[in-house]
């Protein structure tokens, strides 16, 4: 099982943080029907083959995911794609 560990700073207030996080998962669970749901201060999402979250932090947003076989052989876009966005976004 391949694994997704990104630790991305930002100086966004928590509030206006977690709209841009609300903002990526609204995308995730469009494009890749992916569930998503906050607990707290992290956002879980997952689909067939995929499991994770993103954790808000006041200073950084941490994003965790588990790939399954067939999503971890795309590893590496996928994990280029998530900091492309991150970078965009914050």
């Amino acid at each position: 099982m391949a694994h997704i560990d990104i630790v991305h700073s930002h100086s966004l207030s928590k509030p206006k943080a977690r709209k841009v996080v609300e903002e990526v998962a609204n995308k995730l669970a469009e494009r890749f029907q992916m569930a998503c749901d906050w607990d707290g201060d992290v956002l879980n999402f997952s689909r067939s083959g995929v499991d994770g979250h993103i954790t808000l932090g006041p200073k950084e947003v941490q994003v965790n995911a588990k790939l399954g076989l067939l999503a971890g052989m795309f590893r590496d876009s996928i994990e280029s794609e998530i900091r492309r966005v991150l970078d965009e976004k914050f």
